[in-house]
């Protein structure tokens, strides 16, 4: 099951972009240009990682709310989620979790260095002494979630665990080209490489929803 490429999704976002009202061909537009930068990065997972979350931020509606919801917290995301699995109609998303991901998933999941909690009780930061409940808690709903084939409530529980991995190497918390860290990223950046296209090309098909106001138009 191959991943769609920055040309594919270029190609038919110019054949079709002029039917796309003008937020969906802004966001459209700057999504797969970070896309095509994580291609460009080759071997590089920390790079890739790193552009494809930017992909992410350009095609979600409004990072804002993102930044604002307390990790593990994020149930807001199922309705973006919700939206992108009801639209995949060939079942791409459900089948890269399901088949093609499933391992780095499980692994990613079962992994304390990306669980928000873990890090705020090593930080000193009251309320977080029951982390190792929290996470096994976690576990639990997560194993319920992709028991059930509930897409978009996976998707919820893969992303905040990325997002942790997100702020470990965009805020200095790791270093480039790490072993420490070196699974979580690679998987990281790999999930994300083929999620990514296919939201965006989901999105595009679907390119009348409304998916938002981007928070950074262009301003002349």
């Amino acid at each position: 099951m191959g991943g769609l490429s920055f040309k594919d999704l270029k190609d038919k976002q110019r054949a079709i972009r002029a039917g796309f009202p003008e937020t969906m061909g802004l966001r459209a537009h700057r999504a797969i240009s970070w896309i095509g930068r994580a291609e460009a990065c080759g071997e590089d997972d920390d790079a890739r990682f790193i552009f494809l979350w930017i992909a992410f931020n350009a095609a979600y509606a409004d990072e804002r709310e993102f930044q604002s919801i307390a990790p593990g917290e994020r149930a807001a995301f199922l309705d973006f989620f919700g939206r992108l699995a009801a639209l995949d109609g060939d079942k791409r998303i459900y089948k890269a979790i399901w088949q093609r991901f499933s391992g780095p998933v499980r692994v990613l999941l079962e992994n304390r260095y990306v669980f928000n909690p873990f890090w705020q009780h090593h930080n000193g930061i009251d309320g977080f002494d029951d982390w190792e409940e929290r996470f096994k808690a976690s576990s639990r709903a997560f194993g319920q979630a992709f028991q059930a084939g509930d897409t978009a409530r996976v998707l919820s529980f893969v992303f905040d665990r990325l997002y942790v991995l997100r702020n470990q190497l965009v805020h200095g918390g790791a270093t480039w080209n790490s072993g420490v860290n070196r699974a979580q990223v690679h998987d990281g950046a790999a999930i994300l490489a083929f999620l990514m296209p296919v939201f965006v090309d989901l999105m595009m098909d679907n390119s009348g929803k409304d998916w938002g106001k981007p928070f950074y138009p262009v301003i002349a």
